[in-house]
């Protein structure tokens, strides 16, 4: 039996706050449409994805959130970098914080995520996608990474 070979990779993602709220996407619950490495079917996830080659933090972020949800990026900064693997792959993370943005976040990619919602900071859905999480700690504990 040949062994798989386990992914490696960057990506980020964008904590877009409005309001004392963030947005998250609900993963497709079939593992073959929430499209992502780590998995994460069925979680709650900020918008986000992997880099393109070529691309600087603003313009993957930039692209990633209107591919997404429709919403035009104006500003965003880089607020952390986290480590996340599990039994599939091993990414490094890179979180912004972005409350410059225009536009409604819209369902563009509805195989993968089905539907958008704006969640109060301190109170939010069960099942957050990991690396989201550990984006959101880090903001709230004023963290670069968390190990």
């Amino acid at each position: 039996m040949v062994e798989e070979k386990k992914r490696v990779g960057t990506g980020f993602g964008l904590m877009l706050i409005k309001k004392g709220k963030i947005l998250l996407g609900k993963r497709h619950e079939d593992p073959a449409k929430a499209d992502s490495e780590l998995h994460g079917e069925g979680t709650w996830t900020m918008p986000g994805g992997k880099f393109e080659y070529g691309e600087t933090f603003a313009q993957g972020a930039k692209r990633e959130l209107e591919e997404e949800t429709g919403i035009i990026l104006k500003k965003a900064k880089v607020i952390c970098v986290n480590c996340d693997k599990n039994e599939y792959a091993h990414f490094i993370t890179i979180g912004f914080l972005a409350e410059e943005f225009e536009g409604e976040a819209k369902v563009m990619e509805p195989d993968e995520i089905t539907e958008w919602k704006w969640f109060d900071i301190n109170n939010l859905p069960n099942k957050v996608f990991p690396p989201s999480t550990k984006i959101l700690k880090c903001y709230k504990e004023n963290k670069f990474t968390i190990e």
